[in-house]
């Protein structure tokens, strides 16, 4: 072999070990050959699989979450638009409130399916408690709590307000001044029971309040910081909202209903 042809050999094995099917003539030298450029092909494509898998998997993952967000959005405007009909039907106040049949169970005949209760997001498992004499509504996975408009008759009734004996009460829709900016129903934590958001809480003579209970940043970009994100509610004019963390309490308590409540920043937290 020429000096020129050694040079040739020596550079096509330093390209990738072309030359050897050159110098060592055969047709199994050939198909290791080619196998060899085979698999450099393949771990070449697999390297560019996985840097457009780590590209579009987080994107793929913010989208689901975000299919989950307006579900659950939608599922609290159907609430809400069965409250709208039950105001409409029961001359014009929202569900009685009561500790049997509370409201999922008085608003059924309006949203008739249990589904519409369930946030998607909301994955924890309800709290266990104790077997109540309730419809299956009543029983059913939920993921709402709906306004228990304390605040109001603690006003409406004065020195006759009595915390501790809340039932029967209906909240009458026309004593709600700004309808568009006052909740009526919310994510709640999927371990609490409650049914009831109270800024008066009954089990506690009145001294505390449900804030604890209320989910207000389930749907996040940062799920380790709820506090960027947001959760969805149901006004009194029936529309359903996406609201920050910090604004359902602040500037305003839009789970109040009189002034002074509404603008009472010990919620604001």
């Amino acid at each position: 072999m020429n000096d020129d042809m050694e040079r040739t050999v020596d550079t096509m094995r330093a390209r990738g070990g072309y030359a050897c099917a050159l110098n060592e003539p055969g047709g199994a030298t050939r198909k290791s050959c080619s196998a060899a450029f085979t698999l450099i092909e393949l771990l070449v494509v697999i390297a560019i699989i996985a840097i457009l898998a780590g590209l579009l998997l987080p994107a793929i993952s913010r989208a689901k979450e975000k299919g989950k967000a307006i579900k659950c959005l939608s599922n609290a405007r159907q609430l809400g638009l069965a409250a709208v009909m039950y105001v409409d039907d029961y001359k014009g106040l929202f569900p009685v409130r009561a500790d049997n049949n509370r409201w999922p169970t008085q608003l059924y005949p309006y949203y008739r399916s249990l589904e519409v209760l369930r946030c998607p997001d909301d994955i924890r498992k309800p709290m266990p408690r104790p077997p109540l004499k309730t419809p299956p509504p009543d029983e059913a996975f939920r993921s709402y709590i709906i306004n228990g408009w304390n605040d109001y008759f603690r006003e409406a009734l004065g020195g006759r307000y009595d915390v501790n004996s809340t039932p029967n009460q209906a909240m009458p829709q026309l004593a709600i001044r700004q309808p568009v900016d006052t909740v009526v129903l919310g994510e709640k934590k999927g371990d609490s029971d409650h049914f009831y958001m109270d800024l008066f809480e009954p089990s506690r003579g009145g001294r505390g309040n449900d804030v604890t209970e209320i989910e207000r940043g389930r749907h996040s970009s940062a799920p380790n910081n709820q506090k960027s994100g947001g959760s969805n509610y149901t006004m009194a004019d029936g529309s359903g909202r996406f609201i920050k963390y910090r604004g359902l309490l602040y500037p305003l308590n839009l789970w109040a209903v009189t002034d002074y409540y509404r603008t009472n920043y010990a919620f604001s937290n």
